[in-house]
């Protein structure tokens, strides 16, 4: 008998509106696959046969983790991009201060 090893995915998420929803959907189908594993490992029948298909469902995983693992990536630089804009954003809104010194050292103060 040959033993099968078993790869289960497991990812933590930003949920965001598109990428949170595809990286649950693609965990399913890990958890799909993985059960598929499973049920082959304890059916019997042709050792060389289910062995090459859980070596294409094994492959089909790690494919599908290289997808989450790139969407995660991609929420993290638009995460990334976001938290720049803001602190642009707040540079910006400081500088517009109504009360600054200017370079006489004198402040203007408006009432």
């Amino acid at each position: 008998m040959s033993t099968i090893s078993v790869t289960s995915g497991s990812s933590a998420g930003v949920a965001s509106s598109s990428g949170g929803g595809q990286i649950a959907q693609l965990n399913q189908q890990i958890q799909k696959l993985t059960q598929k594993i499973k049920d082959l490992s304890q059916g019997g029948g042709d050792s060389d046969a289910i062995q090459k298909q859980v070596e294409s469902i094994q492959q089909q995983i790690l494919m599908l983790q290289a997808q989450i693992q790139q969407i995660q990536q991609q929420q993290a630089q638009k995460a990334e991009q976001k938290a720049e804009q803001a602190q642009i954003a707040a540079a910006v809104a400081d500088d517009k201060s109504v009360n600054k010194s200017s370079s006489s050292n004198q402040i203007d103060i408006y009432i």
